[in-house]
Protein backbone atom coordinates (compact mmCIF):
# COMPACT_ATOMS: atom_id res chain seq x y z
CA UNK A 1 0.00 0.00 0.00
CA UNK A 2 2.55 2.59 1.06
CA UNK A 3 4.44 1.28 -1.90
CA UNK A 4 1.55 2.30 -4.06
CA UNK A 5 1.19 5.64 -2.82
CA UNK A 6 4.61 6.48 -3.36
CA UNK A 7 4.51 5.51 -7.06
CA UNK A 8 2.02 7.64 -7.59
CA UNK A 9 3.04 10.29 -6.05
CA UNK A 10 6.49 10.19 -7.71
CA UNK A 11 4.74 10.05 -10.99
CA UNK A 12 2.61 12.79 -10.13
CA UNK A 13 5.61 14.84 -9.49
CA UNK A 14 7.19 13.68 -12.59
CA UNK A 15 4.61 14.09 -14.76
CA UNK A 16 6.09 17.17 -16.97
CA UNK A 17 9.34 15.55 -17.01
CA UNK A 18 7.98 12.08 -18.48
CA UNK A 19 5.38 13.91 -20.93
CA UNK A 20 8.64 16.36 -22.19
CA UNK A 21 10.68 12.64 -22.77
CA UNK A 22 7.58 10.72 -24.07
CA UNK A 23 6.70 13.99 -26.94
CA UNK A 24 10.53 13.87 -27.40
CA UNK A 25 10.54 9.86 -28.14
CA UNK A 26 7.53 9.96 -30.43
CA UNK A 27 9.36 12.75 -32.85
CA UNK A 28 12.32 10.48 -33.03
CA UNK A 29 10.41 7.36 -34.14
CA UNK A 30 11.40 8.28 -38.26
CA UNK A 31 15.23 7.14 -37.12
CA UNK A 32 14.11 3.69 -35.32
CA UNK A 33 13.36 0.21 -37.11
CA UNK A 34 9.87 -1.68 -36.27
CA UNK A 35 11.00 -3.05 -33.35
CA UNK A 36 12.41 -1.02 -31.62
CA UNK A 37 9.67 1.42 -32.49
CA UNK A 38 7.08 -0.82 -30.77
CA UNK A 39 9.33 -0.98 -27.46
CA UNK A 40 9.62 2.60 -27.23
CA UNK A 41 6.00 3.62 -28.06
CA UNK A 42 4.98 0.61 -25.49
CA UNK A 43 7.14 2.13 -22.83
CA UNK A 44 5.85 5.56 -23.39
CA UNK A 45 2.45 4.84 -23.04
CA UNK A 46 2.59 2.36 -19.88
CA UNK A 47 4.52 5.64 -18.49
CA UNK A 48 1.83 8.60 -19.38
CA UNK A 49 -1.14 5.52 -17.73
CA UNK A 50 0.86 5.12 -15.18
CA UNK A 51 1.07 9.33 -14.49
CA UNK A 52 -2.42 8.90 -15.51
CA UNK A 53 -3.70 6.55 -12.54
CA UNK A 54 -1.46 8.06 -9.74
CA UNK A 55 -3.08 11.61 -10.99
CA UNK A 56 -6.54 10.16 -11.38
CA UNK A 57 -6.57 8.45 -7.44
CA UNK A 58 -5.04 11.66 -5.91
CA UNK A 59 -7.44 13.70 -7.70
CA UNK A 60 -10.57 11.53 -6.39
CA UNK A 61 -9.08 11.32 -3.03
CA UNK A 62 -8.14 15.31 -2.60
CA UNK A 63 -10.89 16.66 -4.28
CA UNK A 64 -14.51 18.02 -3.11
CA UNK A 65 -17.20 15.65 -3.57
CA UNK A 66 -19.64 17.59 -4.50
CA UNK A 67 -20.65 20.52 -7.03
CA UNK A 68 -22.57 23.69 -7.63
CA UNK A 69 -23.74 22.32 -10.85
CA UNK A 70 -27.44 20.80 -11.31
CA UNK A 71 -29.14 18.28 -13.20
CA UNK A 72 -31.04 20.36 -15.41
CA UNK A 73 -28.74 23.58 -14.57
CA UNK A 74 -27.97 23.97 -18.66
CA UNK A 75 -24.81 23.72 -20.41
CA UNK A 76 -23.78 27.28 -18.78
CA UNK A 77 -22.51 26.12 -15.51
CA UNK A 78 -19.91 23.61 -17.45
CA UNK A 79 -16.72 24.03 -19.57
CA UNK A 80 -17.58 22.27 -23.27
CA UNK A 81 -14.63 23.48 -24.92
CA UNK A 82 -11.09 21.82 -25.30
CA UNK A 83 -8.07 21.22 -27.16
CA UNK A 84 -5.79 18.23 -27.54
CA UNK A 85 -2.62 17.28 -29.11
CA UNK A 86 -1.27 13.59 -29.99
CA UNK A 87 0.91 11.46 -31.66
CA UNK A 88 1.27 8.10 -32.91
CA UNK A 89 1.88 5.75 -35.59
CA UNK A 90 0.20 4.96 -39.10
CA UNK A 91 -0.01 1.99 -40.96
CA UNK A 92 -1.89 0.75 -44.59
CA UNK A 93 -2.82 -2.08 -42.89
CA UNK A 94 -6.35 -1.89 -40.73
CA UNK A 95 -6.79 -4.07 -37.10
CA UNK A 96 -10.00 -5.31 -39.10
CA UNK A 97 -8.52 -6.49 -41.56
CA UNK A 98 -9.08 -6.53 -45.92
CA UNK A 99 -6.31 -6.46 -48.64
CA UNK A 100 -4.44 -2.92 -49.74
CA UNK A 101 -2.36 -2.90 -53.21
CA UNK A 102 1.07 -2.90 -50.53
CA UNK A 103 0.16 -5.64 -47.70
CA UNK A 104 4.06 -5.21 -46.20
CA UNK A 105 3.28 -3.29 -43.17
CA UNK A 106 5.58 -0.08 -42.37
CA UNK A 107 4.78 1.67 -39.46
CA UNK A 108 5.43 5.84 -39.89
CA UNK A 109 4.64 8.80 -37.68
CA UNK A 110 2.02 10.38 -37.68
CA UNK A 111 0.36 13.94 -35.41
CA UNK A 112 -2.82 15.58 -35.16
CA UNK A 113 -4.56 18.38 -33.24
CA UNK A 114 -8.01 18.00 -32.04
CA UNK A 115 -10.76 20.88 -31.18
CA UNK A 116 -13.55 19.59 -29.82
CA UNK A 117 -17.18 21.11 -27.79
CA UNK A 118 -18.44 18.47 -25.47
CA UNK A 119 -22.74 18.75 -26.34
CA UNK A 120 -23.75 16.47 -23.45
CA UNK A 121 -21.39 14.12 -20.81
CA UNK A 122 -21.82 11.70 -23.28
CA UNK A 123 -21.44 13.24 -26.96
CA UNK A 124 -19.30 15.65 -28.65
CA UNK A 125 -18.49 17.33 -31.90
CA UNK A 126 -14.87 17.42 -32.88
CA UNK A 127 -12.84 19.10 -35.40
CA UNK A 128 -9.77 16.70 -36.35
CA UNK A 129 -6.73 17.53 -38.02
CA UNK A 130 -4.52 14.64 -38.98
CA UNK A 131 -1.12 14.67 -40.53
CA UNK A 132 2.14 12.48 -41.56
CA UNK A 133 3.51 9.82 -43.72
CA UNK A 134 1.84 6.79 -44.88
CA UNK A 135 4.20 3.68 -45.87
CA UNK A 136 3.92 0.24 -47.23
CA UNK A 137 6.08 -2.59 -49.13
CA UNK A 138 5.36 -5.02 -51.63
CA UNK A 139 4.54 -8.20 -49.94
CA UNK A 140 4.22 -10.92 -52.27
CA UNK A 141 5.42 -13.72 -54.13
CA UNK A 142 6.28 -11.24 -57.24
CA UNK A 143 8.38 -8.80 -55.10
CA UNK A 144 6.24 -5.93 -56.17
CA UNK A 145 3.17 -4.04 -57.68
CA UNK A 146 2.13 -3.50 -61.10
CA UNK A 147 0.13 -0.21 -61.76
CA UNK A 148 -2.71 -0.91 -62.93
CA UNK A 149 -2.65 2.11 -65.61
CA UNK A 150 1.04 2.52 -66.64
CA UNK A 151 2.13 -0.90 -66.21
CA UNK A 152 5.07 0.01 -64.33
CA UNK A 153 6.11 -2.58 -60.59
CA UNK A 154 6.35 -0.87 -57.72
CA UNK A 155 8.27 -1.81 -54.91
CA UNK A 156 7.18 0.56 -52.02
CA UNK A 157 5.62 3.99 -51.52
CA UNK A 158 5.41 6.68 -49.41
CA UNK A 159 2.74 9.79 -49.04
CA UNK A 160 2.94 12.56 -47.25
CA UNK A 161 -0.96 13.48 -46.01
CA UNK A 162 -2.29 16.55 -44.59
CA UNK A 163 -6.60 15.73 -43.61
CA UNK A 164 -9.18 17.45 -41.97
CA UNK A 165 -12.80 15.88 -40.30
CA UNK A 166 -15.67 17.17 -38.56
CA UNK A 167 -16.53 13.96 -36.49
CA UNK A 168 -19.25 12.87 -33.63
CA UNK A 169 -17.99 10.91 -30.15
CA UNK A 170 -19.84 9.18 -27.99
CA UNK A 171 -19.17 7.74 -24.94
CA UNK A 172 -20.38 4.11 -24.75
CA UNK A 173 -18.98 3.19 -21.28
CA UNK A 174 -17.16 4.14 -18.12
CA UNK A 175 -15.90 1.64 -15.72
CA UNK A 176 -16.25 4.50 -12.91
CA UNK A 177 -20.46 4.59 -12.62
CA UNK A 178 -19.67 4.59 -8.79
CA UNK A 179 -17.51 7.40 -8.34
CA UNK A 180 -18.61 11.15 -8.41
CA UNK A 181 -16.52 11.59 -11.67
CA UNK A 182 -15.80 9.01 -14.45
CA UNK A 183 -12.35 9.14 -14.52
CA UNK A 184 -11.79 6.19 -17.63
CA UNK A 185 -13.90 6.51 -20.45
CA UNK A 186 -14.46 3.99 -23.55
CA UNK A 187 -14.98 6.22 -27.23
CA UNK A 188 -16.41 5.64 -30.47
CA UNK A 189 -16.10 8.16 -33.08
CA UNK A 190 -16.45 8.64 -36.73
CA UNK A 191 -17.04 11.08 -39.06
CA UNK A 192 -16.47 12.68 -42.44
CA UNK A 193 -13.92 15.28 -44.28
CA UNK A 194 -11.09 15.96 -46.92
CA UNK A 195 -7.23 14.17 -47.31
CA UNK A 196 -4.62 16.03 -49.22
CA UNK A 197 -1.81 13.97 -49.84
CA UNK A 198 1.44 13.58 -52.49
CA UNK A 199 2.26 10.30 -52.83
CA UNK A 200 5.84 8.94 -53.90
CA UNK A 201 6.67 4.84 -55.81
CA UNK A 202 9.44 3.31 -55.61
CA UNK A 203 10.04 0.97 -58.79
CA UNK A 204 11.04 -2.50 -58.62
CA UNK A 205 14.40 -4.71 -59.93
CA UNK A 206 12.80 -4.82 -63.92
CA UNK A 207 13.75 -3.23 -67.21
CA UNK A 208 13.71 0.21 -67.83
CA UNK A 209 12.57 0.85 -64.06
CA UNK A 210 15.40 -0.31 -61.63
CA UNK A 211 15.04 -0.49 -57.87
CA UNK A 212 16.65 3.07 -57.21
CA UNK A 213 14.36 4.79 -59.52
CA UNK A 214 11.31 6.88 -57.80
CA UNK A 215 8.56 9.10 -58.82
CA UNK A 216 6.60 11.81 -57.32
CA UNK A 217 3.54 12.50 -58.33
CA UNK A 218 3.78 16.36 -59.21
CA UNK A 219 0.58 17.66 -57.73
CA UNK A 220 -1.32 16.78 -54.40
CA UNK A 221 -4.43 14.94 -54.56
CA UNK A 222 -7.37 16.20 -52.46
CA UNK A 223 -10.18 13.19 -51.85
CA UNK A 224 -13.08 12.46 -49.20
CA UNK A 225 -12.11 10.52 -45.87
CA UNK A 226 -14.07 8.52 -43.61
CA UNK A 227 -12.28 8.43 -40.25
CA UNK A 228 -14.07 5.82 -37.47
CA UNK A 229 -12.19 4.97 -34.83
CA UNK A 230 -12.26 3.75 -31.19
CA UNK A 231 -10.63 5.25 -28.26
CA UNK A 232 -9.84 5.06 -24.28
CA UNK A 233 -9.74 8.22 -22.28
CA UNK A 234 -7.82 8.73 -18.52
CA UNK A 235 -9.09 11.63 -16.32
CA UNK A 236 -5.97 13.23 -15.02
CA UNK A 237 -7.87 15.91 -13.92
CA UNK A 238 -10.94 18.21 -15.08
CA UNK A 239 -8.56 20.00 -16.92
CA UNK A 240 -6.21 17.74 -18.71
CA UNK A 241 -7.17 13.99 -19.98
CA UNK A 242 -5.05 11.00 -21.46
CA UNK A 243 -6.66 9.66 -24.64
CA UNK A 244 -5.60 6.57 -26.34
CA UNK A 245 -6.82 6.34 -30.29
CA UNK A 246 -7.51 4.06 -33.31
CA UNK A 247 -8.71 5.42 -36.40
CA UNK A 248 -9.44 3.87 -39.65
CA UNK A 249 -9.62 5.90 -42.50
CA UNK A 250 -11.71 5.10 -45.39
CA UNK A 251 -10.42 7.04 -48.37
CA UNK A 252 -12.32 7.75 -51.65
CA UNK A 253 -10.08 6.57 -54.07
CA UNK A 254 -7.44 4.56 -55.48
CA UNK A 255 -4.08 6.62 -55.65
CA UNK A 256 -3.38 7.51 -52.00
CA UNK A 257 -0.09 4.75 -52.65
CA UNK A 258 0.51 6.09 -55.70
CA UNK A 259 -0.93 3.16 -57.30
CA UNK A 260 -4.05 1.66 -59.39
CA UNK A 261 -3.69 -1.71 -58.67
CA UNK A 262 -7.50 -2.84 -59.09
CA UNK A 263 -9.01 0.50 -60.07
CA UNK A 264 -11.81 1.37 -58.73
CA UNK A 265 -10.82 -0.13 -55.67
CA UNK A 266 -10.18 2.52 -52.62
CA UNK A 267 -7.38 2.92 -50.27
CA UNK A 268 -6.99 3.34 -46.77
CA UNK A 269 -4.93 3.71 -43.74
CA UNK A 270 -4.80 3.86 -40.05
CA UNK A 271 -3.94 5.85 -37.40
CA UNK A 272 -2.91 4.82 -33.92
CA UNK A 273 -2.00 7.18 -31.01
CA UNK A 274 -1.59 8.79 -27.73
CA UNK A 275 -2.43 12.20 -26.77
CA UNK A 276 -3.57 15.10 -23.74
CA UNK A 277 -6.61 17.05 -24.14
CA UNK A 278 -6.80 20.43 -22.40
CA UNK A 279 -10.29 21.78 -20.88
CA UNK A 280 -10.71 25.24 -21.92
CA UNK A 281 -12.61 28.01 -19.13
CA UNK A 282 -12.86 28.90 -15.91
CA UNK A 283 -11.59 26.68 -13.08
CA UNK A 284 -14.93 27.07 -11.17
CA UNK A 285 -16.78 25.13 -13.83
CA UNK A 286 -16.29 21.58 -13.84
CA UNK A 287 -16.00 19.83 -17.24
CA UNK A 288 -18.81 17.91 -18.79
CA UNK A 289 -16.74 15.27 -20.45
CA UNK A 290 -16.44 13.95 -16.97
CA UNK A 291 -20.01 14.57 -15.15
CA UNK A 292 -21.75 11.51 -13.41
CA UNK A 293 -25.16 12.37 -13.50
CA UNK A 294 -26.42 9.62 -11.31
CA UNK A 295 -24.14 11.28 -8.79
CA UNK A 296 -25.25 14.63 -9.25
CA UNK A 297 -29.09 13.61 -8.84
CA UNK A 298 -28.28 11.95 -5.86
CA UNK A 299 -26.39 14.73 -4.22
CA UNK A 300 -29.47 17.20 -5.19
CA UNK A 301 -32.49 14.95 -3.74
CA UNK A 302 -30.42 15.22 -0.80
CA UNK A 303 -29.89 18.71 -0.31
CA UNK A 304 -30.53 19.74 3.21
CA UNK A 305 -32.17 23.24 1.85
CA UNK A 306 -34.30 21.08 -0.99
CA UNK A 307 -35.12 18.09 1.57
CA UNK A 308 -36.69 21.08 3.76
CA UNK A 309 -38.48 22.54 1.10
CA UNK A 310 -39.88 19.28 0.06
CA UNK A 311 -40.72 18.83 3.69
CA UNK A 312 -42.98 22.36 4.01
CA UNK A 313 -44.64 21.58 0.62
CA UNK A 314 -45.75 18.17 2.10
CA UNK A 315 -46.97 19.92 4.94
CA UNK A 316 -48.96 22.85 2.68
CA UNK A 317 -50.47 19.56 1.05
CA UNK A 318 -51.44 17.92 4.29
CA UNK A 319 -53.11 20.99 5.49
CA UNK A 320 -55.50 21.46 2.07
CA UNK A 321 -56.43 18.26 2.16
CA UNK A 322 -57.48 18.33 5.65
CA UNK A 323 -59.35 21.63 4.73
CA UNK A 324 -61.21 19.43 1.71
CA UNK A 325 -62.19 17.14 4.15
CA UNK A 326 -63.36 19.55 6.81
CA UNK A 327 -65.69 21.01 3.37
CA UNK A 328 -66.96 17.86 2.82
CA UNK A 329 -67.55 16.75 6.33
CA UNK A 330 -71.30 16.31 6.96
CA UNK A 331 -72.32 15.17 10.23
CA UNK A 332 -76.06 14.80 10.47
CA UNK A 333 -76.40 13.83 6.55
CA UNK A 334 -78.72 16.75 5.30
CA UNK A 335 -76.30 17.56 2.14
CA UNK A 336 -75.01 20.61 3.93
CA UNK A 337 -71.74 20.40 5.16
CA UNK A 338 -70.81 21.46 8.15
CA UNK A 339 -68.79 24.28 7.76
CA UNK A 340 -72.08 26.33 5.98
CA UNK A 341 -74.69 24.40 8.53
CA UNK A 342 -76.61 26.90 10.46
CA UNK A 343 -78.82 24.09 11.90
CA UNK A 344 -76.79 21.12 12.46
CA UNK A 345 -78.09 17.88 14.30
CA UNK A 346 -81.33 18.08 11.73
CA UNK A 347 -83.03 14.78 12.02
CA UNK A 348 -82.81 12.50 9.31
CA UNK A 349 -84.73 12.55 6.03
CA UNK A 350 -85.27 16.06 7.12
CA UNK A 351 -86.16 18.25 4.08
CA UNK A 352 -83.60 21.06 4.54
CA UNK A 353 -82.63 24.55 2.64
CA UNK A 354 -79.30 25.63 1.64
CA UNK A 355 -78.75 26.67 5.24
CA UNK A 356 -79.55 23.24 6.26
CA UNK A 357 -82.28 24.29 8.51
CA UNK A 358 -85.65 22.51 8.16
CA UNK A 359 -88.36 23.78 5.51
CA UNK A 360 -91.62 24.22 8.00
CA UNK A 361 -94.81 23.22 5.10
CA UNK A 362 -97.75 25.02 6.56
CA UNK A 363 -101.01 23.26 7.11
CA UNK A 364 -104.02 23.77 5.91
CA UNK A 365 -106.43 25.33 8.29
CA UNK A 366 -109.42 22.98 8.84
CA UNK A 367 -111.38 25.88 10.96
CA UNK A 368 -114.39 27.13 10.17
CA UNK A 369 -112.77 30.65 9.90
CA UNK A 370 -110.67 29.53 7.38
CA UNK A 371 -111.67 26.61 4.79
CA UNK A 372 -109.69 24.16 3.21
CA UNK A 373 -107.85 24.51 0.63
CA UNK A 374 -109.06 23.05 -2.66
CA UNK A 375 -106.64 20.37 -4.15
CA UNK A 376 -105.64 20.46 -7.88
CA UNK A 377 -106.00 24.09 -8.04
CA UNK A 378 -103.80 26.27 -9.99
CA UNK A 379 -100.09 27.18 -8.89
CA UNK A 380 -99.59 30.54 -9.58
CA UNK A 381 -96.01 32.13 -10.25
CA UNK A 382 -94.22 35.29 -9.66
CA UNK A 383 -92.86 37.59 -12.99
CA UNK A 384 -90.03 35.42 -14.82
CA UNK A 385 -89.82 33.13 -11.69
CA UNK A 386 -90.23 29.33 -11.19
CA UNK A 387 -89.76 29.29 -7.22
CA UNK A 388 -93.02 28.19 -5.72
CA UNK A 389 -94.95 31.00 -3.12
CA UNK A 390 -95.72 29.52 0.35
CA UNK A 391 -99.08 30.52 -0.89
CA UNK A 392 -99.13 27.68 -2.94
CA UNK A 393 -97.96 24.77 0.26
CA UNK A 394 -101.78 23.88 1.53
CA UNK A 395 -103.02 23.51 -2.42
CA UNK A 396 -99.46 21.31 -3.18
CA UNK A 397 -100.09 19.42 0.84
CA UNK A 398 -103.57 18.64 0.16
CA UNK A 399 -102.99 17.34 -3.67
CA UNK A 400 -100.24 15.63 -2.18
CA UNK A 401 -102.18 13.70 0.25
CA UNK A 402 -105.24 12.39 -2.58
CA UNK A 403 -102.50 11.70 -4.38
CA UNK A 404 -101.06 9.28 -1.99
CA UNK A 405 -104.33 8.41 -0.53
CA UNK A 406 -105.79 7.51 -4.21
CA UNK A 407 -102.62 6.39 -5.79
CA UNK A 408 -103.40 8.14 -8.74
CA UNK A 409 -101.26 9.39 -11.43
CA UNK A 410 -101.55 13.22 -12.37
CA UNK A 411 -99.92 15.49 -15.51
CA UNK A 412 -98.52 18.76 -14.33
CA UNK A 413 -98.34 21.20 -17.39
CA UNK A 414 -96.50 24.27 -17.32
CA UNK A 415 -97.39 27.76 -18.66
CA UNK A 416 -96.31 31.04 -19.12
CA UNK A 417 -97.28 34.87 -19.72
CA UNK A 418 -96.00 36.20 -23.22
CA UNK A 419 -93.27 38.79 -21.72
CA UNK A 420 -89.65 37.29 -23.42
CA UNK A 421 -89.18 34.90 -26.58
CA UNK A 422 -91.14 31.62 -27.10
CA UNK A 423 -87.82 29.69 -26.52
CA UNK A 424 -87.53 31.52 -22.72
CA UNK A 425 -90.76 30.87 -21.94
CA UNK A 426 -90.90 26.97 -22.94
CA UNK A 427 -87.67 26.25 -20.59
CA UNK A 428 -89.48 28.53 -17.90
CA UNK A 429 -92.97 26.38 -18.14
CA UNK A 430 -90.64 23.53 -17.54
CA UNK A 431 -88.88 24.95 -14.60
CA UNK A 432 -92.22 25.58 -12.77
CA UNK A 433 -93.89 22.32 -13.73
CA UNK A 434 -90.71 20.84 -11.96
CA UNK A 435 -90.77 22.93 -9.22
CA UNK A 436 -94.60 21.57 -8.21
CA UNK A 437 -93.24 17.79 -8.76
CA UNK A 438 -90.51 18.24 -6.79
CA UNK A 439 -92.31 19.32 -3.80
CA UNK A 440 -95.00 16.60 -4.21
CA UNK A 441 -92.01 13.80 -4.37
CA UNK A 442 -90.73 15.00 -1.32
CA UNK A 443 -93.86 15.16 0.73
CA UNK A 444 -94.14 11.74 -0.34
CA UNK A 445 -96.05 11.39 -3.83
CA UNK A 446 -94.39 8.16 -6.08
CA UNK A 447 -91.95 10.68 -8.58
CA UNK A 448 -93.31 7.64 -11.35
CA UNK A 449 -97.04 8.97 -11.20
CA UNK A 450 -96.35 12.44 -11.79
CA UNK A 451 -95.94 13.51 -16.26
CA UNK A 452 -94.26 16.70 -16.73
CA UNK A 453 -95.62 18.82 -19.85
CA UNK A 454 -94.30 22.19 -21.15
CA UNK A 455 -96.50 24.61 -23.03
CA UNK A 456 -94.69 27.72 -22.73
CA UNK A 457 -97.04 30.60 -23.64
CA UNK A 458 -99.04 29.02 -26.13
CA UNK A 459 -102.87 28.23 -24.38
CA UNK A 460 -103.18 31.03 -21.91
CA UNK A 461 -106.28 31.15 -19.81
CA UNK A 462 -106.51 35.37 -19.97
CA UNK A 463 -105.90 38.35 -22.00
CA UNK A 464 -102.04 38.78 -21.89
CA UNK A 465 -101.94 42.16 -22.98
CA UNK A 466 -103.40 42.99 -19.08
CA UNK A 467 -101.24 42.60 -15.93
CA UNK A 468 -103.63 40.38 -14.37
CA UNK A 469 -104.07 38.28 -17.53
CA UNK A 470 -100.21 37.59 -17.68
CA UNK A 471 -100.47 36.89 -13.91
CA UNK A 472 -103.35 34.31 -14.55
CA UNK A 473 -100.79 32.88 -17.20
CA UNK A 474 -98.37 32.19 -15.12
CA UNK A 475 -99.35 28.62 -14.04
CA UNK A 476 -98.90 25.58 -13.36
CA UNK A 477 -102.09 22.86 -13.88
CA UNK A 478 -102.97 19.64 -12.64
CA UNK A 479 -104.39 17.13 -15.14
CA UNK A 480 -105.92 13.46 -14.40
Amino acid sequence: MIFGIEFGNRFKHNYYFWKKITIKTLFNLKTMNYSTLKKTVALSLVSLVGVGVANAQTTETTSSTTTSAKVFGGAGQYNTWSIGINVGATSPKLATGGSSDFNGNSVNLGYGLDVKKQLAHSFSLQLNVRGGKVQGTANNAAGYVTDGISGNNYVKFSTDFWQGAISGEVNVATVDYLRRKNAINFLVNAGAGLVSYKPTVYGANTPGFPTTTQATWPDRVSELVIPVGVGVKFRLSDAIGFKLGYTENFIDGDNFDGVHKGYPTKDRYSYGYAGLDFTLGSKSKPNLEWVNPVAMMYDELYDEALRKEVEALKGRVTNVENAVNDLKKDSDGDGVADQFDKCPNTPAGTVVDGAGCAIVFPKPDTTAAAPAAAAYSNIQFEFDSSVLRTSSYPVLDATSADLRSSGAKVELDGFASSEGTAAHNMVLSRDRANSVKTYLVNSGVDAKKIKVKAYGETHPIADNSTEEGRVLNRRVQFKR
